[in-house]
């Protein structure tokens, strides 16, 4: 069966969700397809007033359902029942996916929705298997740790990956007792309402997951400074981060998680494999045409390889698939938006106004929609700006090292510090590096994180604070309190 489908037949859930039914709304801004150009459909703006409502029905689906309190089992069977709804659904979640987004629909069934699925079932997995502890005390007393939810959880997600980012925020902050207000993307709202409306299918209680509609500006700013929102978790970049993070200081002190931008590093060393450091490097800048927080933009290679290591590069970076996100044979993504595609030309050109040499691509691509081509620079300097800014597009530069420490001084970063790729044969070698990198995860002979989700990820620096996945995930979505009784 074809998974191609035609973007005007698709049926989308318009309008925010709260209390378990979909609230109609004046639509505010358009949704435009990036694979065309073309307007899909329209965007609520949800003011304070409906972020207000949002928090509301967040804390009666609590307070009447008892969610945090149940038998831990039984929240894990709930979430397992959500997660195979999500599975069941996962053709029309993965179209409403593809249609306004950046995301292929071959990708987003087999990838980003089947992943959404497996991280609603893991976080779930926590819920009946981590508490609180007994701590070492005097005889004559008794210390707990306690464990508790912190009731109302303020979600925000980005539009390069909607569903999965969803399944992120959802997973921990639901298996650990909270309630969710979510905030999608303006350009990417659809599946978080899906998702919404499948939790109510699956028996979780109404107002228990709720998504409200807008921009940052009106919607973003009324959920991170509601009094009633306990935490905020928030993925996207790094200016947009320290915006939120003002507006919580403003507005009262809470906890928040925040995943922020990167501009990570590649090392590859002479003895590494070349072929499969070609085609690692080739996926972790290309994927979602380079719209990726964790995408290895930076190659340090160690200079007697390099021009090796760029023939291959520049082999496969000739071997794209464009084509709109909605034909099942297309495999590289358009850019999310004209104004992003501006900005791309914008940083290559100045890039090159300072002695970068383009080695192939620095256009768009000669075919409707917001595709750009896959891009390779050679001759930058550490300050160079396509070096030093996240371009969040597909633009790879390359740079020469002759010794470790060279290869450590060009790999670290003054602004970001996510992720790190380091490509060698040589074990010593390869943990001498991982433990010097200022990066919140580092790859060794490989690009990307695997679908365990057992591994916790975050960045150094301006890349964020705190965890998303693996237990550290689940435990930013608890707090802590002690308690002491003499006996």
């Amino acid at each position: 069966m074809s998974l191609s489908f035609d973007p005007a037949a698709i049926e989308l859930p318009e309008g925010h969700h709260i209390g378990g039914r979909l609230v109609p709304a004046e639509t505010q801004m358009p949704v435009l397809r990036p694979s065309d150009g073309v307007a899909q459909a329209g965007c609520p703006i949800a003011d304070a007033g409906i972020v207000d409502q949002a928090v509301e029905a967040a804390k009666t689906a609590l307070k009447t359902s008892g969610w945090a309190g149940l038998r831990p089992r039984e929240r894990v069977k709930a979430l397992h029942r959500f997660a195979d709804l999500i599975e069941t659904e996962a053709e029309r979640l993965g179209r409403l996916e593809s249609v306004v987004s950046t995301r292929p629909i071959a990708q987003s069934i087999s990838g980003d929705v089947a992943i959404t699925a497996e991280q609603i079932r893991f976080f779930a997995e926590f819920a009946d298997k981590e508490g609180g502890t007994v701590a070492p005390t005097a005889q004559d007393k008794l210390g707990l740790i306690e464990s508790e939810p912190y009731g109302v959880v303020g979600a925000i997600t980005p539009w390069n990956f909607p569903i999965s980012m969803a399944g992120w925020k959802l997973g921990p902050a639901l298996a650990a007792g909270n309630a969710v207000v979510l905030k999608p993307s303006e350009m990417t709202p659809f599946t978080a309402v899906a998702l919404a409306e499948l939790s109510v299918r699956a028996g979780l209680p109404e107002g228990l997951v709720n998504v409200v509609l807008g921009d940052g500006a009106t919607t973003g700013n009324a959920l991170t400074g509601h009094p009633g929102i306990a935490k905020i978790s928030f993925t996207g970049s790094t200016a947009a981060g320290a915006a939120i993070m003002g507006n919580i200081a403003r507005t009262g002190i809470k906890p928040m998680t925040l995943e922020l931008g990167g501009k990570s590093p590649q090392i590859v060393f002479a003895d590494a494999d070349l072929d499969l450091a070609a085609d690692c490097i080739t996926r972790g800048i290309l994927s979602n045409a380079g719209q990726v927080c964790v995408a290895g933009s930076r190659v340090v290679a160690e200079a007697s390889i390099l021009d090796a290591l760029r023939e291959r590069l520049v082999a496969r970076f000739a071997q794209i698939a464009p084509g709109p996100t909605w034909d099942e044979t297309s495999s590289y993504s358009p850019i999310i938006s004209e104004r992003q595609l501006a900005r791309i030309k914008t940083i290559l050109s100045s890039a090159r106004q300072t002695g970068a040499e383009l080695i192939i691509g620095g256009e768009r691509l000669d075919r409707a929609g917001s595709f750009f081509a896959p891009t390779i620079l050679a001759g930058v300097g550490p300050d160079s700006p396509a070096v030093r800014e996240e371009i969040f597009g597909p633009v790879l530069t390359l740079q020469a090292f002759t010794d470790e420490a060279e290869a450590l001084a060009l790999a670290d970063h003054p602004d970001y510090g996510l992720c790190a790729g380091v490509y060698t044969a040589n074990l010593s070698r390869a943990i001498r590096i991982t433990r010097s990198i200022r990066a919140g995860t580092v790859w060794v002979n490989r690009y990307g994180r695997s679908t365990d989700h057992i591994l916790p990820t975050g960045g150094y620096k301006g890349s964020g604070l705190g965890k998303d996945l693996g237990r550290e995930a689940y435990e930013a979505n608890r707090r802590q309190k002690s308690v002491l009784i003499d006996l």
